[in-house]
């Protein structure tokens, strides 16, 4: 188990219901992370990871077998110019 800082983003931070949390997980890659999201926070967590990305200590993550470090960040798809 392992201290993470994830902070969410717009419509992640709605469903979450807070813009930033430390959690103990036992999650080890974003994979991981990403089930233990979808397990707490249902289905409107489901849309924002399956267009939205997962930053992992300041850089994207798209492969589901990414180590995590001490810090991820959930940002649903933007749109915009």
């Amino acid at each position: 188990m392992a201290q993470l800082r994830i902070r969410y983003f717009a419509a992640a931070a709605e469903i979450a219901g807070v813009e930033e949390e430390v959690v103990t997980t036992s999650a080890a890659t974003t994979g991981e992370l990403k089930a233990e999201l979808l397990s707490r926070f249902g289905g409107g967590m489901t849309r924002v990871l399956a267009g939205g990305s997962l930053l992992v200590d300041g850089v994207v993550r798209r492969d589901d077998s990414t180590p995590l470090g001490a810090a991820v960040d959930v940002l649903p798809a933007f749109s915009g110019g």
